[in-house]
């Protein structure tokens, strides 16, 4: 198990000064976004290091659902500023892009392709020692803080792939839930499914001693290992949160309970996948993201299209744990049970689609559109999204049952539309 240090309370953000004090930094990188940076949660960071008189310089171009481009930018300016500590300020796009940028800047001479996930990029391990990580979650979904992947979107082949190394994750989240609450209505939504999704996706994994072959030597071993013992633990405690409060984080800014739980679900649920893995919401949802068209997502202040990660992952979940729950249907049937399903008299053959049911009415519920064909997609893009997918087998082999392409297009042609 590979963890990051998590530091959780209301306000801890105003020691991160001390932090990088108790570090000996001299020269602090601060990554954050352009819309973050006139928000609360930059704030409270910027008042810390100016009253532990850090010397910091800020990066705030990071790109929501960040591409390659926006990746290799951030790792110029890391490169230039010699930096000896990082702060991330953000949502998943602000953490991974920090994550990079550090990474590259250790690596000076490393082409990016040599650490990018295989088939895709070389896969390298990373022997390279890192400078401290402090990452600062603003939303509740990615659980980014704890996990040792990096995502972008490749624009050259119209695709979502990653940096997956335990090197990579941070050294302290910082889970601040005053941050939270900037957070709009539907980035509230489009994170908790991420959690939701991380939830479900590493306890239905492929056990990790079923797979195989073993690694030659543990440097080899992947930062996805399969569902396991001590993730299955994070995982069904993420989701039993997930159910009490994610409609109520959603539909009331002010609860401050809820909201405050779901900043630490996407953690929780972040130490269970950041080890176990997700499948195939997640393979499947990278293509969802980078062929994207004309969407726009409401409360998303972007000038590109985009359809948010959490969004691309949960619309696939209904036909995705449709088909994999012939495979540990009692886990499918646990899940379905923990988000409200009424399981007393149901059959084990049936768990996947009772799980599948109870997942589009949670969906329903908080007004998620109906489907990929809501999002801009139609059938005769499927095979562009199931190429999109191909390349993915960091995560699709973590699926408990095994997938063929024409598997893959039925699973994209059941989520064109849900209700």
């Amino acid at each position: 198990m590979a963890i990051s240090n998590i530091r959780y309370g209301e306000g801890v953000t105003k020691e991160i000064g001390m932090d990088l004090q108790n570090l000996g930094a001299r020269r602090v990188c601060l990554m954050t976004d352009k819309n973050l940076s006139k928000l609360p949660p930059v704030n409270a960071v910027l008042n810390s290091l100016a009253k532990y008189g850090i010397n910091f310089q800020m990066y705030d171009d990071v790109r929501v659902e960040p591409t390659d481009q926006s990746f290799l930018d951030a790792i110029q300016f890391a490169k230039k500023g010699e930096f000896d500590a990082y702060v991330a300020v953000g949502g998943g796009s602000v953490m991974d892009t920090c994550k990079a940028a550090n990474l590259y800047a250790a690596s000076p001479s490393s082409e990016f392709l040599d650490y990018v996930n295989a088939p895709i990029g070389k896969g390298k391990p990373v022997t390279v020692p890192l400078k401290p990580l402090i990452a600062v979650p603003t939303t509740s979904g990615t659980g980014s803080e704890t996990t040792g992947v990096a995502i972008f979107d490749f624009k050259e082949l119209k695709v979502k792939t990653g940096i997956a190394s335990r090197a990579i994750k941070p050294t302290l989240g910082i889970i601040d839930p005053l941050h939270t609450l900037s957070m709009p209505e539907r980035i509230v939504a489009n994170s908790g499914f991420d959690v939701l999704c991380h939830a479900l996706e590493s306890y239905t994994a492929l056990p990790y001693n079923e797979r195989s072959p073993c690694p030659s030597n543990p440097i080899h071993r992947p930062a996805y290992q399969g569902s396991n013992p001590v993730s299955d633990v994070w995982a069904l405690h993420a989701l039993r949160i997930v159910a009490k409060y994610l409609k109520r984080a959603i539909r009331n800014p002010e609860d401050r309970e809820a909201r405050a739980n779901m900043h630490l679900a996407s953690a929780f649920a972040g130490i269970g996948f950041g080890n176990a893995g997700v499948h195939l919401c997640h393979g499947m949802s990278y293509p969802i993201s980078g062929l994207v068209k004309t969407y726009k997502p409401k409360d998303y202040n972007v000038d590109h299209s985009l359809v948010p990660h959490g969004l691309s992952v949960v619309l696939t979940s209904p036909a995705v744990f449709a088909f994999t729950a012939q495979i540990h249907p009692e886990r499918h049937l646990e899940a379905a049970e923990i988000l409200g399903a009424d399981i007393r008299t149901a059959r084990i053959k049936d768990a996947g689609l009772i799980l599948a049911d109870t997942l589009r009415k949670f969906l329903f519920d908080l007004n998620v559109d109906d489907g990929l064909a809501a999002i801009g997609y139609s059938k005769a893009d499927i095979p562009a999204l199931v190429k999109g997918t191909l390349p993915q087998e960091r995560v699709t082999k973590l699926s408990p049952r095994p997938q063929t392409e024409e598997d893959l297009s039925a699973l994209f042609e059941a989520s064109m539309k849900l209700y």
